[in-house]
């Protein structure tokens, strides 16, 4: 798919370029003939060819950038962290993936999060009691 996404964006945008270049010299054709004042506005228009040309290309373009991305993730956060957890799982017994691509999540990335000490429990240390004990005292 690697190889038909390249070879449709390039041809996509081959023709946009040559379908610009058309279009700026139908502009510039169109601009250095004398104007009638008996002609209509429709003929400044572009052709019907240079228009199809850029449609088509943009089509190439846009079928060759789907094709030519990735897979999409899931949009609910539990099958999400349901991928992440096997992953991870594989990754700690040695089966995981050799070559990783780049920007591509090993491990849940909340793990940090979720391992980081909580507050402090002012209950569980006295400080609450001595705080008191010398205000009162």
């Amino acid at each position: 798919m690697a190889l038909l996404s390249k070879a449709l964006n390039a041809i996509g945008l081959l023709l946009l370029a040559h379908a610009v270049y058309s279009a700026h010299e139908h502009s510039a054709l169109h601009a250095a003939a004398p104007s009638a004042s008996s002609q209509t506005p429709s003929a400044a228009a572009l052709p019907l060819d240079i228009t199809l040309e850029t449609l088509a290309s943009v089509l190439f373009v846009c079928a060759g950038l789907v094709l030519g991305s990735p897979a999409l993730r899931p949009i609910q956060w539990s099958e999400w962290a349901g991928e992440v957890e096997q992953e991870e799982g594989r990754n700690r017994q040695g089966r995981g993936k050799v070559g990783m691509k780049e920007g591509e999540v090993v491990g849940n990335p909340f793990r940090v999060l979720e391992e980081r000490p909580g507050f402090l429990d002012v209950r569980v240390s006295g400080f609450w009691e001595d705080g008191v004990r010398e205000l009162v005292g």
